[in-house]
């Protein structure tokens, strides 16, 4: 029992340690993970069973739809933000970040690009296959969509891709203002795309929830599989030099 208490005192130390190799990022990203998984299955689950979150769906979609109907401002910038965020469109902004982030030398940065973008919407289809949940039907609807609704593609890809740049500039901050105005921006356009998706007719409430806990905890996973590896690589280079090499992430 001596023993025992020091080896967990040392492994507790290590995971919450800013500077090693396994420590407060993965455990961090482990974290947020396991939150956004439990979210997600609660409201799988609730879409599955036909919960009362469910009839909540419904009078928001039909809410939503009665006001988008009638035209205007709103909805015609809203099918621009929503087209400008569709699949070929995510994937062309993610490639300009990538060419950003390459001459900038951050190649860990691109491993977390490329794994939370594409990687991300791979899994996105993968799940609305799984559960094929049809989309709001209306009567006249202002788009007509042939793929499953749950979770929202749009709202997943948006939640990586700006979660991603979000977490970026706000690593790269020097004051507290710095790092959570990147936050506070990525939610802002996370949630106002979300809610295109929803205005439009295209998404129920639950889908863009569901979204935002699956591209949270894939982001979790792409950011803090990147930073392991760039902690481990950091550690190995330290050793072989005795010196403390620069860390991207």
């Amino acid at each position: 029992m001596s023993n025992v208490l020091p080896r967990l005192q040392r492994f507790a130390a290590a995971r919450f340690s800013p500077e090693g190799e396994y420590g407060l990022h993965l455990t961090v990203g482990i974290a947020f993970l396991l939150l956004a998984m439990a979210g997600f299955a609660r409201l799988a689950g609730a879409v599955v069973a036909g919960a009362p979150i469910t009839q909540l769906d419904m009078v928001v979609a039909n809410w939503l739809h009665a006001h988008a109907s009638q035209g205007g401002l709103l909805r015609d910038a809203l099918l621009v933000l929503t087209h400008i965020h569709s699949t070929p469109g995510v994937l062309a902004i993610a490639f300009g970040v990538g060419v950003w982030l390459y001459r900038r030398g951050q190649r860990y940065w691109i491993v977390a690009l490329v794994s939370s973008v594409p990687g991300g919407m791979l899994l996105n289809v993968a799940l609305k296959h799984t559960f094929e949940r049809a989309r709001p039907h209306f009567e006249e609807p202002i788009l007509t969509l042939t793929t499953y609704s749950f979770p929202s593609g749009h709202t997943m890809a948006a939640t990586v891709l700006y979660g991603l740049l979000a977490c970026y500039f706000a690593r790269h901050a020097n004051s507290w203002i710095g790092r959570l105005l990147p936050f506070v921006l990525a939610a802002l356009t996370i949630g106002l795309i979300a809610f295109s998706r929803m205005y439009l007719g295209a998404h129920y409430l639950t889908d863009i929830l569901a979204a935002l806990a699956e591209g949270c905890g894939w982001l979790a996973i792409c950011i803090g599989g990147a930073a392991t590896l760039n902690r481990r690589r950091a550690a190995r280079e330290r050793r072989a030099s005795g010196r403390a090499p620069r860390q991207e992430i």
